[in-house]
């Protein structure tokens, strides 16, 4: 049968050899990420800035100008309006207003007054700053503690080294992600969160293939250098890492495109995951064994478990 191989079956490229540039390029792009967390800011949707939401359906092609005449007008605040997936649909932002619910809805009767009847209004959505504020603090605790029970699977699963390693990993590949949200300036909303989830999970996987023929390698070549354990370790896995790889941007890509706007930023986040994750895995998770002092030589005990040594 015919077989599609993305890279041969045996290869023998020294990535561990790489390690210093990757880590430093690796290094510069966390720190400009967390930069850019902060100045600017990731573009935070209404799920986190609270707000009004309000998406529209015009008869024909969309007169963003004329809309924004209509509604600039109303002593609302802050104001924006774009298309969203289609020249006849329009998503209108408008700022938190003073008071309770009650204000809020006073806002969207204005908003509807001025634009008439001759609009489908397809939806209208309100968080108040308190949701949006436990919504924050909600998502970055979900991502903390899936970090966390990574850490505690990890270290029980294989030794502290490979626990501290993937951590890293992960961490690089969540900061690198909410990096280019901040740098591209996406909507960052709570599928953004679920994406940062699902990218955890995606990333932990490949590592943990990875770790685990370095394993394998430790008790099968017990004289071998550990620098060459790991390369032959990466080295075994490059071809199912690849492909899985591959197949899941194949998807992600159609969704992007073919999707429509709705689920774009959870998708973008994904494919972004895919590549950063799979780049961590290689460069960053295995090189981080000989930085994080695992021993050169190694051997198996009586019961079959691995004890490494100076």
């Amino acid at each position: 049968m015919f077989q599609i191989k993305l890279v041969p079956t045996k290869t023998n490229v020294p990535f561990v050899n790489w390690r210093k540039p990757a880590m430093a390029a690796s290094a510069l792009l966390v720190l400009v990420s967390v930069v850019m967390a902060f100045v600017p800011g990731p573009n935070f949707g209404i799920d986190f800035r609270g707000g009004i939401l309000i998406e529209v359906q015009t008869r024909g092609p969309a007169d963003l100008s004329d809309l924004r005449t209509k509604t600039g007008g109303l002593g609302l605040g802050e104001i924006s309006l774009q298309e969203f997936g289609a020249v006849d649909t329009v998503l209108i932002r408008i700022e938190k207003q003073p008071g309770d619910a009650t204000a809020q809805q006073k806002a969207v009767a204005k908003v509807h007054a001025a634009l008439g009847g001759d609009l489908e209004y397809r939806r209208t959505e309100f968080v108040g700053p308190k949701v949006s504020g436990e919504l924050i603090e909600a998502g970055a605790i979900a991502i903390a503690l899936s970090v966390v029970l990574m850490l505690i699977y990890i270290w029980f699963r294989f030794e502290w080294h490979f626990g501290v390693g993937a951590v890293v990993a992960l961490v690089h590949d969540v900061a690198l992600s909410i990096g280019m949200f901040a740098i591209t300036q996406m909507e960052f909303n709570l599928s953004t969160i679920a994406a940062l989830l699902t990218i955890v999970g995606y990333s932990i996987n490949d590592t943990v293939v990875v770790y685990d023929r370095v394993r394998e390698n430790l008790r099968k070549y017990k004289s071998m250098e550990l620098t060459e354990v790991l390369n032959l370790s990466i080295n075994d896995t490059l071809s199912r890492t690849s492909m899985t790889s591959v197949t899941t941007l194949l998807a992600l890509v159609a969704l992007f495109i073919f999707g429509g706007p709705v689920i774009q930023g959870f998708v973008f986040a994904m494919i972004w995951g895919v590549i950063v994750g799979t780049y961590s895995s290689v460069f960053i998770a295995a090189p981080l064994l000989i930085v994080l002092g695992l021993g050169k030589r190694h051997r198996g005990d009586e019961d079959g478990a691995v004890k490494f040594t100076s």
